[in-house]
């Protein structure tokens, strides 16, 4: 079975949603790197069963995901953090090299400090 890497991401936003076991099984095949037959030796039960409810988790996470789209909305948000970034330094920049205007340095100085602490 081939893993969906997005289905990592969709388990830290919406891990919640899942039963204590699926969020196990997510865990230890995901997380751990454990292949189905392991985790099924270590729960007594088939791989079939391992892999079946494995994809019903992955399965709830994308819907999930699909109607409540934070990922997406995470992704865009991050993108457009970082194109004010690349701006305020632009403008820092020019500032520095053409205008030294105190105002300007101030204000591209709080856009970078406020992109930074959205952790981007």
């Amino acid at each position: 079975m081939a893993k969906n890497f997005e289905i990592v991401e969709l388990i830290d936003l919406y891990g919640a949603v899942l039963s204590p076991r699926q969020q196990d099984f997510l865990e230890y095949y995901y997380c751990h790197d454990l292949s189905l037959s392991e985790i099924a030796e270590n729960e007594g039960m088939s791989r079939q069963g391992v892999r079946d409810a494995i994809k019903r988790a992955e399965s709830q996470l994308l819907d999930a995901e699909e109607k409540l789209g934070l990922s997406k909305r995470i992704k865009e948000l991050t993108e457009a953090l970082n194109i004010c970034y690349s701006a305020a330094s632009e403008i820092d920049r020019y500032n520095d090299e053409k205008l030294k205007d105190s105002t300007i340095e101030s204000n591209t100085i709080k856009i970078k400090a406020a992109v930074m602490k959205a952790g981007i």
